[in-house]
């Protein structure tokens, strides 16, 4: 008998958490699923559009370790694929920004399943945009840099000239180490005056927007109990955000360039 071809794998964005920020083409593969393989970012609200039917398969990871090795999580999507289930492998955010989408489209394509990416509104665009923080600015900053904040171990990444003036740094996963951070790049020349948004739970209705000086971040994160998901933007277009001032006399050094 002929081999049965595999089904496509879909590498779907899931977007930061609002579900009307999901893409039209994502909502209809999420509903279509036998199978949805899930971080624990996707918000309940979006797996709520799956079908009753389709087995929810949680793979969360929480500070660095995973429910399932990479590695399983790569068989697993291969596995049911070959089992001919209409698979989707559903990610905060986009694939394909810290979200290990190209390790596993590397893995179907090795394994000779068919893969597509369906790309997701970022963590950094969907909370900038609530927060109404632009990360170019015609006056403030002319590049953007993502950067992950623990994945390799904060001695081990080379941050060099990514933020200061006129540029914007959007660090993830930074919030158990916003004070190393805040070290960090102040050693290597940042002001430690330039301002700081942190952004927590970005898109959806609990989220809040802080800003404070990059001195202070380490202090501020600990101070007003930040928890995760949560994304640090270092740079001059943190002082156009709509967010809380949370460091005294913020607004008397910044404020005048608000809205210029």
């Amino acid at each position: 008998m002929a081999e049965i071809a595999p089904a496509t794998v879909f590498l779907v964005g899931a977007g930061p958490g609002d579900p009307d920020l999901l893409t039209i083409k994502a909502a209809r593969l999420i509903a279509s699923a036998d199978v949805i393989v899930h971080d624990g970012l996707v918000s309940a609200e979006i797996l709520a559009l799956a079908s009753a039917d389709a087995d929810l398969i949680s793979v969360a990871k929480q500070r660095s370790r995973h429910s399932m090795p990479q590695e399983a999580i790569n068989a697993l999507i291969v596995d049911l694929a070959r089992e001919q289930r209409n698979v989707v492998r559903l990610k905060g955010g986009d694939p394909f920004i810290f979200g290990r989408g190209g390790e596993e489209a590397a893995a179907c394509r090795a394994a000779g399943v068919p893969v597509e990416i369906v790309p997701g509104i970022s963590a950094a665009i969907g909370a900038a945009a609530q927060a109404q923080l632009p990360l170019t600015h015609r006056h403030a900053s002319s590049a953007v840099s993502f950067v992950a904040g623990q994945c390799k171990g904060l001695s081990q990444q080379d941050w060099s000239g990514l933020a200061g003036k006129g540029r914007t740094l959007v660090i993830y996963m930074g919030v158990a180490t916003a004070a190393d951070i805040a070290d960090k790049l102040i050693a290597d020349g940042v002001s430690p005056s330039i301002p700081v948004a942190v952004l927590e739970n970005g898109t959806r209705a609990n989220m809040r927007s802080l800003r404070t000086l990059l001195a202070d971040l380490g202090d501020m994160v600990e101070r007003e109990r930040v928890k995760s998901p949560a994304l640090i933007v270092v740079g001059e277009v943190a002082a156009h955000a709509i967010a809380q001032d949370v460091l005294t006399g913020w607004s008397q050094e910044f404020g005048s360039e608000i809205g210029s």
